[in-house]
């Protein structure tokens, strides 16, 4: 789960008291990820994932516990930062300072690629006789 993937998450989602709703419908398949991106970039992330999911691993704590703000790992807070980084590279050179920057660009993105489901066809006019 990247910054990038999370701001969809939050702006996408339904919930059901104050869980997200995560579906393949709304939201895993319509998220807007790059087309085209590198093996380097694509491998960077794979990569990165791992290092999340193999740093939560060392732990025996519930997930609750490890994504506690106050008391999470330091070195599992490091693993996301990376992971961060190795997406937002997928999506070229734009900067993100912020969640609302992410958002702009997504729903762009989302834009672009939904574009051709929404293309309505102009019908020839009939000539009034």
């Amino acid at each position: 789960m990247s910054a990038m993937h999370m701001a969809w998450v939050k702006y996408v989602c339904g919930r059901l008291e104050s869980r997200y709703r995560y579906s393949n419908t709304i939201v895993y398949n319509n998220y807007p990820f790059p087309i085209g991106v590198s093996d380097k970039h694509r491998e960077a992330v794979e990569q990165y994932a791992q290092e999340v999911l193999d740093t939560r691993g060392e732990y025996d704590n519930t997930l609750a516990e490890l994504y506690d703000p106050i008391t999470m790992p330091d070195n599992l807070k490091k693993a996301h930062l990376n992971l961060d980084k190795a997406v937002d590279k997928c999506y070229g050179n734009t900067v993100f300072n912020n969640e609302t920057q992410r958002m702009q660009f997504l729903f762009g993105l989302y834009q672009d690629y939904t574009a051709m489901l929404f293309k309505v066809e102009k019908k020839p006019k009939k000539k009034q006789v």
